[in-house]
């Protein structure tokens, strides 16, 4: 008999502490998706107004390259909007080109993050045309947005611009990934090289 007490006594135990456990878990989980929500609260609202301050401004902007404005006219999310942190040379990248770049993006700013919570990078820390990272890209590849794609085709080799776009030229209105849906995208985009189909480049150092 008191062996099969002890027995009951200590499931119990045990069944206490994995209960207490779960809850626990649980609560994280809610407090975890409590601060998501906070975080980019009235998301769409907030984008939506992004880019129509950009639309008021003075800033460059380019019409997307996939929009057919015989069909229809163009609108502020239509537009990819710059700022040139440097300037380059020679002649834009065409849709069939190769680009060398160096990026990084990032959302607009949210209370946790003031410059924009960063999604993807080539390179840490400020950016330096000698020591970033890089990779490549050709303007029409398939999964490029809209948006990254209508920058290059407007960079020159030697360009280092700040390119804003809205969710409808990025990611669209579903979560992609880190990023949540109706997010505006904001690209710091260097051009090292870019060269057309059938030319060679050796390995880049």
């Amino acid at each position: 008999m008191n062996i099969k007490y002890s027995c009951r006594k200590w499931l119990g135990f045990v069944g206490v502490i994995l209960f207490t456990i779960h809850c626990s878990l649980f609560l994280v989980s809610c407090s975890e998706n409590s601060g998501t929500e906070e975080e980019f609260a009235k998301w769409q609202e907030k984008n939506d107004a992004y880019i129509q301050k950009l639309a008021a401004s003075a800033m460059p902007k380019y019409l997307t390259y996939s929009k057919n404005t015989t069909i229809s006219g163009a609108d502020a999310t239509d537009y990819v909007y710059v700022e040139v942190l440097e300037s380059g040379s020679g002649e834009p990248a065409l849709f069939t080109d190769t680009v060398r770049v160096a990026y990084r993006g990032r959302l607009i700013p949210s209370p946790s993050y003031k410059d924009g919570y960063v999604f993807d990078q080539t390179y840490l820390g400020d950016f330096d045309w000698t020591t970033a990272g890089t990779t490549k890209f050709s303007p029409g590849e398939t999964g490029l947005r809209d948006g990254f794609s209508t920058a290059l085709q407007n960079m020159r080799v030697g360009d280092r611009w700040r390119v804003h776009f809205s969710y409808k030229l990025g990611y669209g209105t579903a979560d992609h990934s880190d990023i949540p849906g109706y997010s505006d995208l904001v690209f710091d985009i260097a051009v090292y090289d870019i060269w057309h189909p059938g030319e060679k480049r050796p390995a880049f150092k």
